[in-house]
């Protein structure tokens, strides 16, 4: 499979994980996630539950207010209570 923009594939020789991650930046802050292949069963699996967690806070953070161009410490919680249940 292929990257695609905010969801990029790691796989090193080195390190014992295997899978994605997700960063997207929005209002001055930088959002972070992985998607382990061990985590969702392969790699096909840990994609979609990217793109899935990517979408839900493209969502919410595009269609949230912004004060004086950065989010508010509600919405970086709701985006953080997101990313945990992803």
């Amino acid at each position: 499979m292929k990257s695609i923009k905010n969801l990029t594939r790691f796989t090193y020789e080195t390190t014992a994980f295997l899978g994605w991650r997700l960063t997207i930046s929005r209002g001055g802050t930088v959002f972070t996630k992985y998607f382990s292949d061990k985590k969702y069963g392969d790699e096909k699996k840990s994609f979609a539950a990217g793109e899935t967690a990517l979408a839900g806070l493209k969502a919410l953070l595009d269609g949230s207010k912004r004060v004086k161009g950065k989010h508010t410490a509600a919405v970086i919680r709701k985006v953080e209570k997101l990313l945990e249940k992803a």
